[in-house]
């Protein structure tokens, strides 16, 4: 045979076996078997996952952003996770209205303070405030970052951090704060500084946003903490309406901050990983 067609067939045979034992399986099997399957990331091995499962809710919570009136909330949120990064959700929250007893401190101060002026300006100084006691939300979500923290020995927990958008609803009750006239700091200082006069009842649209974190203690339970603001617009602060005057007509933005912690079961049960990721 030539020499020249000897090599050439050398290397085709080299390449061809090359080729082979690449896309052999069992080759590739053999080589893990000895070398040992390749550590996993500390990421990507997840303990958790979301996928096709329901995600229920029971959370408490409170406003911050109120400045006159003590705001306390519970409600339930309902999810389903397309993926390990999206799913959508819906959530049903109420708040009880307690009267003058979730009054804050400022309001009976603002009242108070605004009796021992002069004229008839200050007998008719009222501080008006609302009270959102029923909400309703549809959102998506998006789960960017999945992560885990060592704590003291080999405790290790999951964690996930999460973004809202979406649309709403909130039913608030609009009130005015005025001063109590059976209030008497030496006399009857018993009596509330302050009443409260109903002035209507008023349904927003909303749109919602806001972010929050799920800390995975077991495969179907996880401890959700949750912030979101209920956005919608309304009338400025009228301190001294009258029949006469209207008030202003002018509007501003108001942001309803619900800022909560609960209890999230998912079901049905995790599917077993088949690979890690």
């Amino acid at each position: 045979m030539h020499p020249f067609k000897s090599l050439f067939a050398a290397v085709a045979f080299m390449a061809t076996a090359s080729t082979a034992s690449a896309k052999s399986p069992g080759l590739d099997a053999i080589k893990e078997f000895r070398d040992g399957q390749p550590r996993p990331g500390a990421i990507e091995n997840r303990f958790f996952l979301k996928k096709e499962r329901f995600e229920l809710t029971p959370h408490f919570g409170y406003v911050p952003n109120n400045p006159f009136a003590k705001r306390y909330v519970g409600g339930l949120g309902f999810a389903y996770h397309f993926s390990e990064q999206f799913a959508v959700e819906g959530e049903v929250t109420y708040s009880p209205d307690l009267g003058v007893n979730d009054l804050k401190g400022l309001t009976k101060t603002l009242v108070v303070i605004a009796s021992e002026g002069d004229g008839n300006s200050s007998e008719e100084f009222v501080q008006p405030l609302d009270k959102v006691t029923l909400a309703a939300g549809f959102a998506a979500r998006w789960t960017p970052l999945y992560g885990k923290i060592a704590l003291f020995g080999e405790t290790v927990l999951n964690l996930d951090l999460y973004g809202v958008a979406g649309l709403g609803i909130v039913s608030k009750v609009n009130n005015v704060a005025l001063l109590n006239p059976d209030y008497d700091p030496v006399d009857n200082p018993q009596a509330p500084p302050a009443v409260l006069q109903r002035v209507d009842n008023e349904v927003k649209f909303t749109p919602v946003i806001g972010f929050g974190t799920n800390v995975f203690l077991t495969q179907s339970i996880a401890l959700k903490l949750d912030a979101r603001m209920q956005l919608y617009v309304d009338n400025v602060p009228d301190y001294q309406p009258s029949e006469d005057d209207p008030g202003d007509d002018d509007q501003q933005l108001y942001n309803n901050l619900v800022i909560s912690a609960g209890v999230a079961i998912y079901f049905p049960k995790m599917k077993p990983r088949l690979s890690n990721f």
